[in-house]
């Protein structure tokens, strides 16, 4: 049976991560869905530190990351990941509402895997997201594990 790796969702707008989290539930997928509501909580996430200090050692199947978040930007967090040896793997999906081309441009320069502009109209952002959630939790398949699990 294949590892069952969370998805994480950093993501501070309500509206927004409610609906996404409802699109996730409906695509019927069984990863565990964590959710941060700014970049540094991600990378506590992500660094298992702070509050997710005590949680189970492995890395997310995907990290569905904002922009523009508080404390800690989106494009910082994809930096500081992207930078890191042992989490640069980690499939990135910037799901932002920003069509500014900079921020397009500066998300690929730093690795992003993928740049999603989340539709206004609601049908269709339902459905990017379950899309979304079904390609990178179920049908990507990712590298072969670079560390051990809880290294750093």
């Amino acid at each position: 049976m294949p590892e069952m790796r969370p998805i994480l969702l950093v993501e501070d707008n309500p509206r927004d991560l409610e609906l996404t989290l409802t699109a996730l539930e409906k695509c019927q997928i069984a990863n565990d869905i964590v959710v941060a509501r700014d970049g540094a909580e991600a990378l506590d996430f992500l660094y298992l530190s702070g509050s997710h200090a005590a949680r189970d050692p492995g890395d997310p199947a995907v990290v569905l990351l904002d922009l523009k978040l508080p404390k800690v930007d989106g494009l910082e967090v994809l930096e500081k990941v992207k930078r890191d040896e042992n989490l640069r793997h980690v499939p990135i999906v910037m799901l932002t509402s920003s069509r500014e081309e900079q921020d397009l441009v500066k998300s690929y320069e730093l690795g992003v895997n993928a740049f999603v502009v989340k539709p206004v109209e609601f049908n269709q952002f339902f459905k990017a997201i379950q899309d979304l959630g079904v390609f990178w939790a179920l049908l990507n398949e990712p590298p072969p594990k670079l560390r051990l699990v809880g290294g750093n």
